[in-house]
């Protein structure tokens, strides 16, 4: 078994496309249009690895985030370029690089535009 992906519901999938294809460099591997049930799906990521399914449900602007859900990790090569990065191409980062409060792997959260997080782990060398 394996991981195929995670799936998240968001406002506007356009925008959250452009998030996750434009500000953290995944690729748009598919995107289906279900008229009939009134939703989109779209799949980002990085290459062999797990996809994030983007569900757009058409006749719903936003959703609550709740309490269950924690957040979605990518490990980078550099915490700090990829917060820079991240900026730069006018994302949000909501914790800085930096080490773990209770430990020392280095790591920073960005958020997307529907308010989900993304942590950013370096990679250890």
């Amino acid at each position: 078994m394996r991981i195929l992906h995670t799936m998240l519901r968001v406002g506007d999938l356009d925008r959250s496309i452009a998030f996750y294809t434009d500000v953290l460099g995944m690729r748009l591997v598919a995107r289906n249009a279900f008229p009939a049930g009134r939703f989109t799906l779209a799949f980002v990521g990085y290459e062999d690895a797990p996809l994030i399914e983007l569900t757009y449900n058409w006749d719903t602007p936003a959703y609550e985030l709740g309490t269950g859900f924690g957040h979605i990790a990518i490990e980078v090569d550099d915490a700090y370029a990829a917060c820079a990065a991240i900026k730069a191409r006018g994302g949000a980062v909501v914790r800085e690089a930096g080490a773990m409060q209770h430990g020392s792997t280095v790591i920073a959260f960005a958020e997307d535009p529907d308010g989900y997080r993304i942590e950013l782990i370096q990679k250890r060398t």
